[in-house]
């Protein structure tokens, strides 16, 4: 599918793997959405052809709204690329120190990274499926963020790895259901990224993730992720599948 001239809505788009997305669609001549929390919306650069919006990926009303604006902005770019990048990561054992893990921070991780993931795909795809369809009856595409956690969660990362494991059992299913619309349905499962996230931990650790990548022996930049979602988005024949790009890496249990 082409990008230029289409619209496209990136999730957590204000930074990290959503900000290096925003940045590659704009650069390939879609008019794109960023949708990100208030403070987000607030540090954001300022791109050609990116529109922030303030919106919790959490909220029916709120993603509905972003869902219209960008559906709504001009017939010259029909909506049909999401990218969904909007999660959080917190850590705590299944029992640890302090006593069992917190329910409501385990609710919160799935609230945020799986079920914010499939309210966005919802409302998004139900937009795209209004579009004129392409060549093969093709409408539109929906690329989800999962993580390697998905499939070998470390030591306290119980609620990232069961919210991940989520986004990727809802990826063929939802490819399934939106195939007679002409929506494909893709997640990206990233290793260690650099994100402003690992900028905040020691330089000793960081080198200790790095040389646990086979090859090359550094973290990913949030750049190869927008890389691989513009690649996810020109092959038409990529659907309901998930693709790791983590450098060959097989986390340990710590």
């Amino acid at each position: 599918m082409e990008i230029r001239g289409t619209a496209a809505i990136v999730t957590g788009g204000a930074s990290g793997l959503g900000g290096a997305t925003v940045r590659a669609l704009a650069e390939r001549g879609a008019r794109v959405f960023a949708l990100d929390l208030a403070a987000g919306v607030e540090k954001a650069p300022a791109i050609d052809g990116v529109t922030y919006l303030e919106a919790d990926v959490t909220s029916a009303e709120q993603v509905q709204l972003a869902v219209d604006t960008a559906a709504a902005a001009s017939a010259e770019h029909p909506l049909r690329i999401v990218v969904n990048c909007a999660g959080i990561g917190p850590s705590s054992r299944t029992v640890g120190k302090r006593g069992p893990h917190d329910l409501d921070l385990f609710r919160k991780v799935v609230e945020i990274n799986l079920i914010g993931t499939f309210n966005v795909l919802r409302l998004a795809a139900e937009a795209i499926g209004r579009t004129e369809p392409l060549t093969d009856g093709a409408r539109g595409v929906v690329i989800n963020t999962a993580s390697v956690a998905a499939f070998e969660g470390q030591i306290g990362q119980i609620a990232y790895s069961a919210s991940k494991g989520g986004v990727v059992g809802l990826t063929l299913p939802a490819a399934r259901d939106l195939s007679s619309t002409g929506i494909r349905v893709m997640t990206i499962a990233p290793g260690i990224v650099d994100t402003p996230m690992m900028a905040t931990v020691a330089d000793e650790y960081r080198e200790g993730l790095a040389a646990a990548v086979p090859f090359p022996k550094r973290l990913a930049l949030p750049e190869e992720y927008a890389q691989l979602a513009v690649s996810v988005v020109e092959h038409d024949y990529l659907n309901g599948e998930v693709i790791r790009m983590d450098g060959g890496i097989r986390m340990s249990p710590r």
